[in-house]
């Protein structure tokens, strides 16, 4: 089981408000903390990780939680 140490609700934003939010978010994250990302939009499941992941930080899981519900779990690097 991972701490989280803060979460990020995007329940309702279409891209790109997802995206902008958890880069935003990360930014004032400090190193090993570990950010939730709550989306229910398909294409924020998707690009969220590749974005965590280009920016340096570890995607430690996406978990699809409901029909159009994923939490997406981003250690801070």
């Amino acid at each position: 089981m991972v701490d989280v140490t803060d979460t990020l609700d995007c329940s309702g934003d279409v891209c790109p408000y997802p995206d902008v939010k958890s880069k935003r978010k990360v930014k004032k994250m400090k190193s090993g903390e570990v950010l939730k990302i709550i989306v229910d939009y398909p294409l924020s499941a998707e690009r969220i990780p590749e974005t965590m992941q280009s920016l340096g930080h570890e995607v430690l899981s996406v978990d699809k939680t409901g029909t159009s519900a994923w939490e997406i779990l981003v250690k801070i690097k």
